[in-house]
């Protein structure tokens, strides 16, 4: 099929889901780069759909999915295997001791909805509180507590959700008299604001510990524990949902021990599978005997499905033996000092954050004003393209385009300072394009 006949195709025959697609045919993938039907490769700097934390094509991966379609890929979901008991005893090794039960699933915005569903019936309440930028699915109970994008159209989206100021310490309005960002003032106006509206059900506080979607925002220090002790208060779970921030991407196994918090329930999956769909949630006895008790059902299709099992456990020795969660941290540290220098050369770079192998530059078109970029941020996205490196831009309401960066945690040092050098040069065409009278 020629590429004319196959845009021909692909425009004729497929949903229009979101964005719209990149325009190259990709053809194959392995480690950093993915390569188009002309032979060109494109350094992978979101990690295929922020998931492959081990790349493209790892021998670990293909070898656990080829030994398990050999062997044993799907049963019964009443059926149990090895593979399975054995990702639940690993997985809660790493994890601390009120965290020792799983359910396996396939997708991040199934095991949010697992964890809601698990935390509704386990406390008796029904309200859910997330951010004003959260993102956490697209299936029933994921995008109602998703409030980035995707609620127009649809209807009611349920009741009892509510939504906290995501802590945007660039943008936030919250200032102390020395301009500093106030997050303690804005959490406590955005709890109260809940506490207002609430019919005293809550059920769950469903956070990621660095908001992706919702443009790379890390919760200040001290914030889930605040979140932890308001929850405990109103008969309330933490649920922390790290799809994108667990398997070592920040530099540490998991965001949260950052912060010494342990949430009730924590989901898994994007890195957990390596680009594979698996997903995990994790929680503790005591929830997953009250849960039991009162007939908590999430009986799926391809729950506790060995394959998925077989590749989650391929992962976590692929990380414990490359030791990547310390690659994620070391690299972690070239990626900020590089963004600075970005900060510090275009004066269209307003904000640079993130941790680890997830970080985020925020363009804007004026930085004393912070006015969001018109254009700036796509046409660097083009420029990238063009030099052979792939980037997402993510452009919300009321914000600059945010750049996500997030390249696999096998990237080595030159794939890494070559794709900041393309980035850069992209942002220096741009940024003289818009220059000129």
């Amino acid at each position: 099929m020629s590429d004319e006949a196959f845009w021909a195709s692909a425009e004729a025959h497929l949903v229009r889901y979101g964005a719209p697609f990149t325009p190259r045919i990709i053809e194959r993938a392995s480690g950093a780069y993915v390569y188009d039907s002309d032979g060109n490769a494109l350094l992978d700097f979101t990690s295929g759909q922020m998931s492959a934390v081990l790349g493209h094509s790892h021998p670990a991966i293909v070898e656990a999915v080829s030994s398990s379609v050999r062997t044993l890929d799907h049963l019964f979901s009443g059926m149990l295997s090895r593979p399975v008991v054995d990702l639940a005893e690993r997985l809660a090794e790493t994890l601390p001791a009120e965290l020792s039960r799983m359910l396996l699933l396939s997708t991040g915005a199934e095991a949010n909805e697992a964890a809601l569903k698990m935390a509704k019936i386990a406390t008796g309440h029904y309200e859910v509180v997330s951010f004003n930028r959260s993102w956490h699915g697209m299936t029933g109970g994921a995008s109602s507590a998703t409030f980035s994008a995707g609620r127009q159209g649809y209807g009611p989206m349920g009741v009892g959700l509510y939504a906290l100021p995501t802590p945007d310490g660039y943008r936030s309005p919250f200032r102390r008299e020395d301009g500093s960002y106030d997050w303690e003032a804005e959490l406590e106006y955005g709890l109260d604001a809940v506490d207002r509206a609430s019919s005293g059900s809550i059920a769950a506080c469903l956070v990621e510990p660095i908001l992706s979607s919702g443009g790379i925002i890390e919760l200040p220090p001290g914030y889930l524990a605040r979140l932890r002790t308001w929850c405990d208060e109103r008969g309330a779970l933490l649920v922390l949902d790290e799809a994108q921030t667990g398997m070592g991407r920040t530099g540490l196994m998991y965001a949260f021990e950052r912060d010494g918090v342990v949430p009730d329930i924590i989901t898994l999956s994007k890195t957990l599978g390596a680009g594979m769909p698996v997903a995990a949630v994790m929680t503790g006895d005591e929830i997953e005997q009250r849960c039991k008790e009162r007939g908590f059902l999430f009986y799926t299709t391809h729950v506790n499905d060995p394959l998925p099992a077989s590749v989650a456990l391929a992962v976590l020795d692929v990380i414990q033996r490359e030791g990547l969660v310390e690659r994620a941290a070391e690299l972690g540290t070239q990626l900020s000092l590089r963004l600075r220098e970005l900060h510090e050369t275009f004066s269209q770079v307003g904000d640079v954050r993130g941790r680890g192998l997830l970080q985020g530059i925020e363009v804007v078109d004026d930085r004393k004003t912070k006015a969001p970029a018109e254009t700036f941020g796509v046409e660097v996205t083009e420029a990238s393209l063009r030099r052979g490196l792939h980037m997402n831009i993510g452009q919300l309401k009321g914000m600059g385009g945010v750049f996500r960066i997030a390249p696999p945690l096998t990237v080595t040092d030159d794939e890494l300072h070559r794709g900041i050098d393309i980035l850069a040069a992209a942002m220096r065409e741009v940024a003289d394009r818009h220059a000129r009278p």
